[in-house]
């Protein structure tokens, strides 16, 4: 508990605190849609065949996304909980064994990539033109996943221990070179051979590549609490499961995405391949508003951890009730506009009439759910914060399978435009599952906590 008295994350004020963690992951999410957005734009400026294509390969790109991610989650929540309980060695431990996580998550993917790309692509479209794009940019995401990879472990790992900035700074700089070598290798500029759509996938790979090589520079030279000495590493079978405890329902609760976005693009390509092109560019724009509420989430997860293991009960609730309230502002904006700009927004994508008439209505119905989405993000958080990833997963799959896919099928009977209304739906469902949940947990994981710490929450 001493630990605690010290540690700006044990008695800081709450809003101070969130906002000094939660900004700079808030900023380099910010690039990272951006990122997303430029992306795209260069690659809808090759032609809408492969607008559909990078679409098509966004769920296995979100499954990559997420075991990386899901996995530094399971690390963080370990980490943060083990430093708040004052066990630095073990917090250590945890650490080095992400580093070997991440090794082995690169080589599934790597694999994934050589093998099933073809076989995946040809199963939604018998365009030529687009299952040899797809394949292309797929083949290279996946094998050259070493980047993303060690970037997701490193990164949890150096949020656990408050350490905001040098994340932001490898985000942003993969994110930034991303976007500045999308045009080179994309159009074949300063005598690079133009290369299309495998162009956009090496230029993304090379970003990744360029932040994992940073933060093994701030983990090896500039990292000063968890001191990782790969000699002495020892393999322990229990913190892979400690880890897998909290990371293995966010990677879940992630591909349940993929999961979901396949299962869309299903249906809707029944319609027609714009329709496709729409749901992958609905994606790269709600990221500009999802984003810094993950943003948010990086900063306000070590911070319950933290609490948690420290048994200071009312920096957890004040710590949920903070994170929810900003969440909840960001998502109005993004609210107001989707509804104010939708034509706006969707040109930047070189939008036809066609993808305008199907996006327009369907951007203004799905950003209804905005604000219900903000909160059900901050519950999960808080559930993986303290332990109970499962919580998290089983809000995911209500939300993603359970409720949206059924009624997006369901609603497809109706037409296109009745299909957005799943959206809404399902994050209504959820929200009030997530609220059940938490109280639940309330009672009988928070309250038990003691009181300490109670005037530094306020």
């Amino acid at each position: 508990m001493e630990n605690a008295k010290l540690n700006p994350m044990g008695t800081k004020p709450m809003f101070p605190l969130v906002m000094s963690m939660a900004l700079p992951a808030m900023m380099s999410m910010l690039v990272q849609a951006l990122y997303n957005i430029v992306d795209s734009y260069f690659v809808a400026k090759v032609s809408e065949d492969a607008l559909t294509a990078v679409s098509l390969v966004f769920p296995v790109q979100n499954l990559l996304i997420a075991v990386a991610i899901g996995t530094g989650v399971g690390l963080n929540s370990l980490i943060s909980r083990r430093l708040g309980e004052g066990r630095l060695d073990d917090a250590r431990a945890a650490a080095a064994h992400g580093l070997l996580l991440a090794v082995f998550n690169w080589l599934l993917f790597a694999v994934i990539g050589l093998f099933a790309s073809r076989p995946f692509i040809s199963a939604f479209t018998a365009n030529a033109a687009v299952v040899e794009m797809g394949v292309q940019y797929m083949s290279i995401v996946c094998a050259a996943s070493l980047g993303i990879c060690m970037e997701g472990c490193i990164e949890k790992t150096l949020q656990a221990t408050g350490n905001m900035i040098y994340p932001m700074i490898s985000q942003m700089l993969g994110a930034v070179t991303n976007i500045i070598l999308d045009p080179v290798f994309i159009f074949g500029l300063g005598g690079v051979p133009k290369m299309g759509v495998a162009g956009a996938a090496i230029a993304t790979v090379l970003g990744q590549i360029l932040a994992m090589f940073f933060l093994f520079f701030v983990l090896a030279f500039r990292e000063k609490v968890l001191r990782i000495d790969l000699r002495r590493f020892k393999f322990h079978g229990g913190i892979v499961r400690d880890i897998y405890a909290v990371g293995f329902p966010s990677i879940v609760m992630q591909s349940i995405g993929s999961l979901m976005t396949v299962g869309m693009n299903a249906i809707l390509i029944r319609f027609t391949e714009t329709a496709v092109a729409f749901f992958g560019v609905y994606f790269k724009l709600q990221s500009f508003v999802f984003m810094p509420v993950f943003g948010l989430n990086q900063g306000v997860m070590p911070v319950i951890g933290y609490n948690y293991g420290a048994r200071q009960r009312h920096r957890v609730t004040s710590a949920v009730k903070v994170g929810c309230s900003i969440a909840v502002c960001i998502m109005a904006a993004g609210t107001v506009l989707f509804w104010a700009v939708p034509a706006q927004l969707l040109s930047i994508f070189n939008a036809s009439e066609t993808m305008l008439a199907i996006g327009v209505p369907a951007l203004r119905t799905i950003s209804t759910c905005f604000v219900a989405a903000a909160l059900g993000i901050l519950f999960s958080t808080a559930f993986q914060a303290l332990g109970h990833g499962f919580n998290s997963l089983l809000i995911s799959v209500l939300r993603q399978l359970v409720i949206l896919l059924p009624a997006a099928f369901l609603l497809s009977r109706v037409g296109l435009n009745a299909v957005w209304f799943a959206f809404p739906i399902a994050e209504l469902f959820a929200l009030a599952a997530s609220i059940v949940l938490y109280l639940r947990l309330y009672k009988q994981v928070i309250c038990p906590l003691g009181q300490e710490g109670g005037a530094a929450a306020e």
